[in-house]
């Protein structure tokens, strides 16, 4: 599988896709998610699921962003099955999204009438902007600026809890994720949707979703050093953290499958 441009957005389409995966990243790192986000995405593409990770560039409009990222995503796809490159008729869509991704898939799902199979939601944030951009207060902006997000993380909460209609949502939080915010998130969508919503805990940061499976083959010389041990712990940590990530992914996606 090779990936392939179009309209801005990145696609990785295989022979006979079994489901769509429409992902969003997290603000900044999401501009270029073929590369930030490679190693998920092309285990996803894989496993049988046609990919369209759509970048963005991060605004305080996160409304305008939602509906900027669907409406690619919605020309991508009739393009897509106007030419046949997805086979089959129908295919379910899922929507995952890393950190400010979720965000965004959370508004669209609130606001818009999309069908949805469910929602993959990894390190779910909605700080507010004092929090969420670094050394905004050693800015000298204008004390009557009221800076914030649209929507702000009050209203986004009340959009969800009101109108969210993605019922089968996959919650996944990092057991060393400072930023984290899942746990005000899960209790809403449990209220919306009793049952429909599993939530895990994995083993990772907020970071894990970004990482590269490292493939090298650590060789340690003649004698075993504490380097040499240090380089194989790095490998099987960051590897088996990002393995258990996709293995968790893709057994939600399609239950009957064994990993």
């Amino acid at each position: 599988m090779i990936w392939q441009e179009i309209s801005g957005s990145w696609i990785l389409i295989g022979r006979r896709p079994i489901g769509i995966v429409h992902f969003l990243g997290g603000a900044f790192v999401g501009g270029a998610p073929n590369i930030t986000y490679r190693y998920l995405l092309e285990q996803l593409g894989k496993a049988g699921y046609a990919v369209i990770a759509t970048p963005f560039v991060n605004t305080f409009d996160h409304g305008a962003i939602a509906r900027s990222v669907l409406n690619r995503f919605e020309n991508i796809l009739e393009r897509l099955q106007a030419t046949n490159a997805l086979g089959q008729s129908y295919l379910p869509i899922y929507g995952i999204g890393h950190s400010m991704g979720c965000k965004l898939h959370l508004i669209i799902g609130s606001v818009f009438p999309v069908e949805r199979a469910g929602n993959i939601l990894i390190s779910f944030n909605n700080y507010p902007v004092r929090r969420a951009i670094p050394f905004i207060e050693q800015l000298e902006l204008d004390a009557t600026l009221n800076l914030e997000f649209t929507p702000s993380p009050e209203e986004t909460n009340l959009l969800i809890a009101k109108h969210y209609e993605v019922r089968r949502n996959l919650l996944i939080r990092f057991t060393n994720d400072e930023i984290d915010q899942t746990s005000t998130l899960n209790p809403v969508l449990q209220e919306r949707f009793p049952n429909m919503v599993a939530s895990l805990s994995l083993p990772g940061n907020h970071l894990t979703p970004l990482g590269q499976n490292v493939n090298w083959n650590w060789q340690p010389g003649e004698i075993f050093t504490p380097f040499d041990a240090i380089g194989q712990w790095v490998k099987q940590g960051f590897s088996g953290d990002l393995e258990r990530l996709n293995q968790e992914i893709l057994r939600w996606l399609n239950p009957v499958m064994s990993f």
